[in-house]
């Protein structure tokens, strides 16, 4: 009877093992796995079939069927690029999740940060606004300014250190951004300002700006933000730079509903943009191109994702 348990057990045991064992190597057998949503990210070149057939100027380019997770169309994805005011999703995320869209923020000193030439919320020092007033002036005015604002007031906050100095609070604030690129799996990706300023240091790949994108998208307030043409309170008035949203645009797409422009001269054009058209979500991210291709190009993924052009 001793011996019939003790096999028994073996069996039962081996069993275990074998399932443990089958698990890992279904985890190693993916590219990456964003956590929580139950989408995966499969690398486009050696394992999803490109389904897309559609010319893009832009150096780099992914087209993604949002509610599948398929990439439907994929250029030089996994290759490095710097993401310029796209980094701006990322902001608001970290701002999103750590913030209220009523707090007041007071801005400070780092109003004089401002370098000539830079996209600007117009910032001053003195000025009380909502994270909301803020978040828009980053995201669609695409403010340098408000991005060192929020960045340097969730630091404090996070890191429970209101005596930070502007340069330790946006270093803490880059930390929360990688931590964030961490963990929803977008492992080419390091940044080290909260707005996207040329730094070499400062990088991603279309494929991990997906990844990025995909998790900004789940929470529904930078939705809203995102798909504003003009966000206006009485106080402050931003417009959106995405010409994709504004119906007197020759660029206007019906459907457009975000995201995010981005330029300096090492980045080129860069834009991620959003469509909600025919019962289909499509996500097309687009750099590296010019300020007339970046639009093309997403238009021509869009088309030839929504079928508009067979």
């Amino acid at each position: 009877m001793r011996k019939k348990k003790f096999t028994l057990f073996s069996i039962i045991l081996v069993a275990i093992i074998c399932i443990i064992f089958l698990n890992i190597g279904e985890k190693e057998a993916s590219f990456r796995e964003v956590k929580a949503n139950g989408y995966r990210n499969i690398n486009p070149i050696e394992k999803a079939p490109v389904t897309v057939d559609v010319e893009v100027t832009g150096k780099n380019a992914i087209l993604l069927d949002e509610d599948t997770g398929r990439i439907l169309f994929s250029k030089n994805g996994e290759e490095k690029i710097y993401p310029a005011s796209t980094t701006k999703i990322m902001t608001a995320l970290i701002a999103l999740e750590n913030g209220d869209l009523n707090d007041y923020i007071t801005v400070g000193n780092e109003a004089a940060l401002k370098l000539q030439g830079e996209s600007t919320a117009y910032l001053a020092e003195g000025q009380v606004l909502t994270l909301e007033e803020l978040l828009s002036g980053l995201l669609l005015q695409s403010g340098n300014d408000a991005a060192r604002t929020i960045a340097i007031h969730i630091a404090k906050e996070v890191g429970n250190n209101p005596n930070f100095s502007n340069e330790e609070a946006l270093a803490y604030f880059a930390g929360l951004m990688n931590k964030k690129a961490a963990e929803v799996g977008a492992k080419d990706t390091h940044f080290v300002n909260p707005n996207g300023l040329h730094d070499p240091n400062h990088y991603t790949t279309a494929i991990d700006m997906t990844l990025i994108t995909k998790e900004a998208l789940k929470n529904e307030q930078f939705q809203q933000l995102v798909s504003r043409e003009t966000y206006s309170d009485g106080k402050v008035t931003y417009h959106n730079t995405n010409r994709l949203l504004k119906k007197n645009d020759p660029y206007y797409f019906e459907g457009a509903n975000g995201i995010k422009t981005g330029f300096t001269t090492e980045a080129g054009r860069c834009l991620i943009s959003s469509v909600s058209r025919d019962g289909r979500n499509l996500l097309s991210f687009v750099f590296q191109s010019t300020g007339k291709g970046v639009y093309s190009d997403t238009i021509a993924l869009f088309n030839a994702g929504l079928g508009l052009n067979q």
